[in-house]
């Protein structure tokens, strides 16, 4: 197979938003810079919350470290509503709760559930395990913490995109294997669980516009410094040995994305473990689609069809 770019005609035109807000990164790139322009870009493509939606920030205690939390009430009655813990993306060293702000109370309007955004420590400076244990610790405080809040404690989703997707995938692994606490659903977005390199998307899309295999190489490099088992299932989900009895799934990959194949793989290792997992490939669409959900019908149908699985588990 030969490394290529899609073709531009092939690609959905809503995605034309993403592609042009994102600049090309200049050689030499320092992280500082990546990370100024991935706010930029993530700034290009936010909208403010709805006025009657109750936001606000505070951290929570996880371990020796208070994670920066930022909490979504939608409008509606009182008294407890399920919540969703919604992890961005960013390759593991991009992003905070403000890049993906829009996304985060879109999953609260479009669903009704409360959503927690997680700013978990990022690599290079802790490379894993680090903001998966931030992950668990918000959920597990939540699950012992959270009516205090105004959340139903015993209706707790996870959510994420491409490198929060990851991190979804592996909190649910953990809270099986820990024996809690409970996760009702995943929603994973575009998610990088851990497969190889070498499969035919990172070949098909290494050069697709919104994500790079080289790119995917440097976050994992990044990410896993120092790890010393590069099987470990909590860093590439998709090296876990057992897929069964996890949370009810939605695996939701892009067409034109090296990601591709990481969402198909783990989508198949959950069925074919007997697990409930839905799958859906968004057509002509690029890594980053959810960002675009403002941005016409075609893509606010692809976030719909996420929100509408979070809003089946969280309300049955």
């Amino acid at each position: 197979m030969t490394q290529q770019a899609p073709d531009p005609q092939a690609i959905h035109p809503e995605m034309q938003l993403l592609m042009s807000a994102r600049k090309p990164a200049p050689a030499g790139q320092t992280l500082e810079q990546a990370r100024a322009a991935w706010a930029a870009y993530s700034a290009a493509l936010s909208q403010p919350h709805p006025a009657n939606m109750q936001v606000h920030d505070r951290t929570i205690a996880s371990g020796d470290i208070d994670v920066p939390v930022r909490i979504y009430r939608p409008e509606g009655p009182d008294g407890l509503r399920p919540c969703i813990i919604y992890m961005h993306g960013g390759g593991f060293m991009k992003g905070d709760l403000d890049s993906s702000d829009t996304n985060a109370w879109g999953y609260a309007q479009e669903t009704g559930a409360c959503v927690v955004s997680v700013d978990y420590r990022l690599a290079p400076e802790h490379p894993h395990p680090a903001a998966l244990d931030d992950c668990f610790g918000v959920l597990c405080w939540l699950a012992a913490e959270g009516g205090a809040m105004g959340i139903d404690t015993a209706r707790i989703a996870v959510a994420g995109d491409s490198a929060g997707g990851s991190l979804a995938a592996a909190l649910s692994l953990a809270a099986r294997d820990r024996k809690g606490p409970s996760i009702v659903a995943q929603l994973l977005i575009f998610p990088c669980t851990g497969t190889d390199l070498r499969s035919p998307s990172y070949v098909e899309h290494a050069n697709a516009p919104g994500l790079t295999t080289s790119g995917m190489e440097q976050y994992y490099k990044d990410y896993l410094a120092g790890c010393e088992d590069m099987d470990d299932p909590y860093a590439r989900p998709d090296r876990a040995t057992d897929f069964s009895n996890l949370p009810p799934a939605f695996v939701h990959p892009a067409e034109f994305d090296p990601l591709r194949d990481d969402g198909r793989v783990y989508a198949s290792k959950i069925a074919l473990a007997g697990g409930d997992v839905g799958f859906r490939e968004a057509k002509g669409m690029i890594h980053g689609f959810i960002r675009a959900r403002l941005a016409g019908p075609a893509a606010a149908a692809e976030f719909q069809a996420g929100c509408d699985f979070l809003r089946r588990y969280l309300f049955a």
